[in-house]
């Protein structure tokens, strides 16, 4: 039996549901973290997060072997 993968495209922003689950953490989590990268971009209502400068700043955790 084979099994389906579903790979979401790359998007250079996401809104803070979409881009919980892209990564794969929680959406407090997801939303804590872009505020911190300095990733936000609020335009009235609307939030996104830019996911370049959000993987910058994740890369900067990045564990050494």
């Amino acid at each position: 039996m084979s099994e389906t993968v579903i790979v979401k495209e790359w998007k250079r922003f996401r809104r803070y549901n979409d881009g919980a689950e892209y990564y794969g953490i929680s959406q407090s989590q997801f939303e804590r973290m872009a505020r911190e990268a300095g990733a936000l971009i609020k335009r009235n209502r609307l939030v996104l997060v830019d996911c370049e400068l959000f993987e910058e700043y994740l890369l900067q955790f990045r564990v050494g072997e």
